[in-house]
């Protein structure tokens, strides 16, 4: 399934060792486009074993993590408004 993952880690003094761990393993399983957003493919086994990991480093009462899912790439279409930033182009 296609995945678009972003988050907003609360920037306080425990923020600030948590949000390098959660690029971190967002950058495990999904490729990133920009500041605190991830997109790519995962089957339901990584997704889940993603939201694990994720669950592990987030303070639920601080911080957020929102996932958005489609069957396929193809169903969305992405548009640029501003600077295009494509980190994805270098991929084939």
């Amino acid at each position: 399934m296609y995945v678009i993952l972003v988050y907003d880690i609360t920037m306080d003094d425990r923020g600030k060792k948590i949000l390098p761990k959660v690029f971190k393993c967002c950058k495990k399983y999904l490729n990133h486009i920009q500041n605190s957003v991830f997109e790519g493919v995962l089957t339901e086994a990584k997704l889940k074993q993603l939201e694990i990991d994720i669950k592990k480093l987030v303070r639920k009462d601080e911080d957020s993590v929102i996932i958005f899912k489609s069957r396929n790439e193809r169903w969305l279409e992405k548009e640029y408004w501003g600077k295009k930033d494509d980190n994805t182009s270098m991929f084939i």
